[in-house]
């Protein structure tokens, strides 16, 4: 596992229970990550319908890297029983170990997500691995332990993307621009910047 920052990335897997998880949880880190650099994209459940939405967001908010694109239609809050699947699904996008895998917490409380963060770290052992945080009505944020700041027009920029690519979001009674750049200025403040994204990495190699 070698130390990196966000400019050195050359290869990343991204992987998210449903569509539009990754988006939201990291969506400002995709934004940011390098021209060029190799990303697997990864959704395990969805219709044909959020999967297209899930293409287009992979398209608009890594437009920039070169993404391998894969979804599953595994059953929406059943992923815990059909783990087996889910680890064969993770192991044949493995490939190459990457600098950096991002999913879901593994203190989450939706069990499709925890699943993710919890299995993650058995498929990819020397990758830096950041869990991101998804806001929902279990009230499950917690304290995280890094930060990714995010200027205004990005982090604004990023709540745009989402309602373009994911229209069949809107009528969700948490899904508007305040609830999502409410939790960026919070995690912000928490990093001295005006907004960030917040992640929980379990283990991380600083170079000297």
């Amino acid at each position: 596992m070698r130390p990196f920052t966000i400019g050195e990335l050359r290869s990343v897997v991204v992987v998210g229970a449903h569509p539009d998880d990754i988006e939201i949880g990291a969506g400002g880190l995709l934004l940011a990550l390098p021209a060029g650099v190799q990303v697997r994209y990864l959704v395990l459940t969805g219709s044909p319908v959020r999967h297209e939405e899930a293409r287009a967001a992979a398209a608009t908010f890594l437009g920039h890297a070169d993404v391998t694109f894969r979804a599953e239609s595994l059953p929406d809050g059943r992923l815990p029983e059909h783990a087996g699947t889910v680890k064969d699904v993770l192991e044949s996008v493995a490939g190459p170990v990457p600098d950096l895998v991002l999913t879901p917490s593994a203190t989450d409380l939706h069990q499709d997500h925890r699943l993710l963060g919890t299995m993650a770290p058995t498929v990819w052992r020397d990758s830096v691995h950041l869990q991101y945080e998804i806001p929902k009505w279990d009230g499950d944020l917690t304290r995280r332990s890094v930060y990714v700041p995010m200027s205004d027009e990005v982090a604004r920029r990023k709540v745009a993307l989402l309602n373009e690519v994911y229209p069949s979001q809107h009528g969700r009674d948490w899904w508007d621009d305040e609830m999502f750049l409410g939790l960026a200025r919070l995690r912000g403040m928490e990093c001295r910047a005006r907004y960030a994204e917040a992640f929980t990495c379990d283990k991380l190699v600083l170079g000297l």
